[in-house]
């Protein structure tokens, strides 16, 4: 069977219809370059060049084969692209998912845009996941990476995966306008023990739902929760019909909604992880690609 090699040459010389010519464009002598014609010439059983001590010129076979070496070798060229684009985590494929909340933050466009822009070819698989559904899909190899809003819980959890934190993101207190403390620059959670509050619930969302039962009771106080909401732009709305007051990362002030006010806490551990977790045997060129763009690209601005 013919090899790369012996495209190459037939190439040079049907290109250049001399096999002196031919012989110095391969920087080759001519001998062996005739024999590996003559080679090409019996593995494929036709006689692609017409020559004698003056003239070379292609048969009707040598042109119909001049084009399909051509392809065969620009093929091949794909192909050595492809790969060494796949090495260098370039090319293939990766699913990543983000809780609702990331969404709002900056962290999250910042390195979908220097990620796309870097590796245009990878395939992405975006999905919203509640942070701890993505760890088990994380561990049951579903998805490959995911920003997440806390550490595992199970201690074999957190030794199979990995987590690079990218931002302690402040909580904020959501209110209605007219609430006598939506004016205020900070407050303690204290000074609201005795509100209603609205939450998603705890089997959607553990991470804030429980963040907040352990501020109020450091602050001396049980939450009393009038009201769910699934997502937590949904939320908002209830805090506008004046439902109760609910608590939510400081990025969700990019969330104009008619009736709410932001006034920052002043409590120690008001804040909400961000972090991006991924496998810790996962050593795919993709994600390590894509963690060197989070790392990169990541810059957390004062929310």
């Amino acid at each position: 069977m013919f090899d790369f090699r012996q495209l190459r040459y037939f190439i040079a010389v049907a290109e250049e219809l001399s096999f002196t010519r031919a012989a110095l464009r391969l920087h080759l002598s001519q001998p062996p370059l005739s024999q590996q014609i003559q080679a090409l010439e019996q593995d494929l059983g036709v006689r692609l060049l017409e020559r004698n001590k003056r003239n070379v010129a292609l048969t009707e076979p040598g042109r119909i084969f001049l084009e399909e070496a051509r392809h065969i070798l620009a093929r091949a060229d794909e192909a050595r692209d492809h790969v060494a684009a796949a090495a260098a985590g370039f090319s293939g494929r990766l699913r990543l998912a983000y809780t609702v909340s990331v969404s709002f933050h900056p962290a999250l466009p910042q390195t979908l845009l220097s990620y796309r822009q870097i590796a245009p070819k990878v395939r992405m698989q975006l999905s919203e996941m509640y942070t701890e559904p993505q760890f088990a899909a994380l561990l049951a190899g579903q998805i490959d990476v995911g920003f997440v809003r806390d550490e595992p819980i199970h201690a074999q959890d957190a030794r199979n995966l990995r987590l690079s934190v990218i931002d302690r993101e402040p909580l904020l207190l959501a209110l209605p306008s007219g609430h006598p403390l939506s004016g205020r620059s900070s407050l303690r959670l204290s000074e609201v023990a005795g509100s209603a509050f609205v939450s998603q619930p705890r089997e959607l969302a553990a991470t804030l739902y429980d963040r907040l039962v352990k501020l109020a009771n450091t602050a001396g106080f049980q939450p009393s929760i009038v009201q769910h909401a699934q997502q937590i732009n949904g939320l908002l709305a209830l805090v506008a019909a004046g439902l109760g007051l609910a608590l939510v990362p400081a990025s969700m002030r990019a969330v104009h909604l008619v009736g709410v006010s932001y006034v920052p806490l002043e409590d120690a551990d008001a804040y909400l992880l961000l972090a991006v977790a991924s496998r810790s045997d996962d050593r795919s060129p993709v994600l390590q690609q894509f963690l060197s763009t989070v790392a990169e690209s990541a810059v957390i601005p004062s929310l």
